[in-house]
């Protein structure tokens, strides 16, 4: 027979004793609310609030706990509101011995220890509903078990960035998550991560709110700290099925769906207000909806469903009939204003909730806004017109055994996608064919690509071992030897390393004749020279081969050459027949230099309005060269014509930060300030391509562009953001973002430079910059094609960094 209710107060106020501690009002008023429920036949829940708990208090609690599985009790909740001085372990160890009937759980870690969170995410809960607000919570990794979970609630985690890849597979039943004003970003790891939870049907990153003309307002806290974050607002907000807190605002017998709209945006007037008008270019950019004229009243339909937000998911007859705004419910008098709060930042990315909907087939509930029919319908289209799913625009997985027999037996019957265009890849009978298909499967089993830092060891000196770490500031993949990389530092230093082995082949001291080093480029066809120059003006060409890894007195004689100065230097490029290079820097000037003789032959003036940033050579013509300013212009030149006059200008409406050639001359790419990236024809300088890429709306964000995979794909990054994006290079289309983080919490990681590996396909380097003070920059190794990894360590990004490639 189980055990009453009052039994379990006698036995705890019998444990106190036995203790030699007062029985806790808290427990005694939860066990007589428990009773009160069973005499009124509704759920037996014992409520155990831990805010008034001491840790005297633990053990006579623990008790009964122990033995509720005989008990009357049905379900057991705890929950904290405010800081608890209950000691981190005992709460642990209260909610093991619940077990089973352990049913809810809401707590904010913030006085439980380091470790309170670590030993719910190995160990796992037998709740079914977990709300955790921790501010220790960084990269979300559940290995433990939880079961019988369906609700998890991770609102204002606030150190939240990213997930491991198999965090979700221990939750087989969990139907409802929010992650409400963490700080998600990438949408590839995060819908990676999410696929793997077969019973999700609400997520929420934000949630949509309204106020009304009364007074109460809800607006987003993401300029707010923590501790100042309103929980309650969130809090009122249900998932869809679940019952609200307090629901007296959002029901009333007379509520009407399309007078608080019209209200609300003032259709009937001819001008809006300020206020109302940017909120609806607001709502316009976070759906990607273009907005048309504001008496046009049907574009609502697709930000605001016509749905109340305690009401059940519509029907597929019911969607149709709220889309043609003829649903029937019940009507409030009240004027409704929409609005986003406590929103992630993942939720400002571009096509957000569409590349959501798309990904997760399964989902009815995006951000407390129902997702309709109509909604998947716009999604899908938006995803094939914005994004590829997989590289080369394969439309379906397909096994890296399963190619590899194709290959074998010469079968060209490989599922490739179809289209009414001319396919830009090439066919089955394609020597790259098989390789590409090789990388689609690989990169489509692998969201969490592989970075690794370059670790670069101490190593002898003449006069003892140099162990203080390097500032790289510029880097260049070697041309011929897929294992050599040069990078030069911030203290002058021109460092080759085998970036394979992490082993140092060469060290070039500054000598007190370098400053940074902005500008790095290997000769073709003599591999083991390199010209170097920094932004003093000095300008230097390099033997690796005559100079020993052990520096003595008799360096510099027998293995550097060195040139006239260029003043102010930003960027170095050597021509294809390594004959000539050429200079730039903070001018409007352009140095040619002859290799051979060590002579600076000519300085061509004002090339550009404003000073220019990077020169690139074309890789096969050796008198072909490109230049790019922020005066907005990027221009060819030909020095066989004396360049006076440019073959042709192709323009940003931004400052250009860099310009380079596609590996077969074809193209040009040109990144300009804030992520304007544009593709242009090598002919005549004709537009190919604009990427879309959102900017960040800073004059400082300068952006840089590389290609990957040959002129495949691109790879794009700016210095005051984490994240290098991947484009196919003759579609647009973003195939990947990756995310670079720092170890510790509140590092802030930018993408400095980077560079696609000549040799290993959707393989990169990205030189990673810091905020940090007293951080050092690293380079950072990515391999999209293996298996995940982590960044690690911090380092500082310099006023330098704005300049050169």
């Amino acid at each position: 027979m189980a055990v009453d209710i009052q039994t379990l107060e006698d036995r705890y106020i019998d444990s106190c004793r036995r203790h030699g501690v007062l029985p806790s009002t808290t427990i005694l008023s939860s066990l007589f609310k428990a009773e009160v429920k069973k005499s009124h036949q509704e759920l037996c829940i014992l409520e155990i609030l831990i805010d008034d708990l001491k840790d005297i208090d633990f053990s006579p609690l623990l008790d009964i706990c122990m033995n509720l599985d005989t008990s009357e009790i049905e379900a057991v909740d705890v929950r904290n509101e405010s800081s608890c001085v209950l000691n981190g372990e005992y709460v642990l160890s209260l909610m093991r011995a619940i077990n089973q009937k352990l049913r809810v759980v809401k707590l904010k870690d913030v006085s439980f220890g380091k470790d309170f969170v670590r030993d719910i995410s190995q160990r796992g809960l037998a709740c079914q509903v977990l709300t955790l607000r921790s501010s220790r919570l960084r990269k979300l990794s559940l290995i433990g078990e939880f079961m019988h979970m369906h609700t998890l609630n991770l609102d204002f985690s606030s150190s939240l960035t990213s997930f491991q890849e198999d965090c979700f597979n221990c939750m087989p039943n969990l139907m409802c998550l929010s992650m409400c004003e963490t700080r998600i970003t990438n949408l590839w790891t995060t819908v990676a991560a999410l696929s793997k939870l077969p019973s999700l049907v609400e997520l929420r990153f934000q949630f949509w709110q309204y106020c009304n003309d009364a007074g109460t307002s809800f607006t987003s806290s993401s300029g707010k700290s923590d501790a100042t974050a309103d929980f309650s607002l969130l809090d009122r907000v249900p998932f869809i099925g679940e019952s609200c807190i307090d629901t007296r605002e959002l029901t009333n017998s007379n509520f009407s769906f399309e007078d608080p709209i019209r209200n609300f945006y003032s259709f009937d007037e001819e001008i809006m207000s300020d206020d109302v008008q940017s909120m609806v270019e607001d709502l316009s950019n976070d759906s990607e909806i273009d907005l048309p004229n504001h008496h046009d009243r049907n574009w609502l339909s697709d930000v605001f469903p016509r749905w109340n937000l305690q009401m059940p998911l519509q029907s597929e007859n019911e969607e149709e009939e709220s889309s043609r705004g003829s649903f029937t419910g019940n009507t409030v008098d009240v004027s409704m204003k929409y609005m986003s709060c406590h929103a992630s930042p993942i939720c400002q990315e571009k096509h957000y909730r569409e590349f959501m909907i798309a990904s997760l087939p399964n989902l009815k509930s995006l951000d407390n806004l129902p997702i309709r029919k109509i909604d998947k319908e716009r999604a899908t289209g938006i995803f094939s017109q914005y994004f590829e799913y997989l590289p080369y625009r394969w439309k379906s997985k397909e096994s890296v055994l399963s190619i590899i027999h194709k290959r074998e037996i010469k079968s060209g019957r490989i599922k490739v996608q179809s289209s009414k265009r001319s396919p830009s890849y090439p066919s089955g009978t394609s020597q790259y064919f098989y390789t590409r298909s090789l990388s689609a499967a690989k990169l489509g089993s692998s969201t969490w690509p592989f970075l690794h830092p370059l670790s670069i060891p101490g190593f002898e000196l003449e006069k003892g071992f140099r162990d203080k770490g390097f500032h790289p500031r510029q880097f260049e993949y070697h041309p011929s030897d897929s294992s050599l990389m040069v990078f030069g530092t911030l203290d002058g230093e021109v460092v080759v390393i085998n970036h394979e082995s992490e082993h140092i082949v060469s060290y070039i001291p500054s000598l007190g004749a370098m400053n940074s080093v902005l500008g790095l480029c290997w000769l073709k066809k003599y591999p083991s020279k390199l010209i170097a120059g920094s932004d003093n003006g000095s300008l230097k060409l390099f033997d690796i081969n005559r100079i020993p890894r052990k520096m003595t007195g008799l360096y510099g004689n027998s293995g550097c050459v060195t040139f006239d100065e260029f003043d102010q230097l930003t960027s170095v490029h050597v021509n294809s027949m390594d004959e000539l290079f050429i200079a730039s820097g903070y001018s409007r000037n352009v140095a040619l230099y002859d290799i051979n003789s060590g002579k600076r032959l000519q300085v061509f003036t004002d090339m550009h309005r404003g000073h220019i940033n990077v020169v690139k050579f074309a890789n096969h013509s050796p008198s072909i060269f490109a230049t790019s300013s922020f005066d907005h212009d990027v221009k060819m030149w030909d020095l066989r014509q004396k360049p006076i006059h440019p073959c042709f200008t192709a323009s940003s409406s931004r400052g250009n930060v860099m310009v380079c050639f596609s590996p077969d001359d074809q193209y040009i790419l040109a990144s300009a300030v804030d992520n304007e990236v544009r593709q242009f024809l090598a002919v005549d300088g004709r537009l190919h391509l604009v990427f879309d890429i959102a900017p960040t709306e800073s004059s400082q964000n300068y952006t840089r562009s590389y290609y990957m995979n040959g002129r495949d794909y691109i790879i794009s990054g700016s210095c005051d953001e984490h994240v290098v994006r991947i484009c196919c290079a003759q579609t647009g289309r973003r195939l990947r973002d990756i995310s670079l983080e720092g170890k510790s919490l509140g590092s802030s990681m930018f993408v400095q430079s980077l560079r696609g590996d000549p040799f290993r396909d959707f393989s990169m380097s990205v030189l990673a910059a810091y905020m940090r003070s007293g951080s050092r920059s690293e380079i950072v190794k990515v391999n999209l094609l293996a298996s995940s990894g982590h960044v690690k360590d911090d380092h500082p990004l310099c006023s330098s960094y704005i300049m050169g490639a």
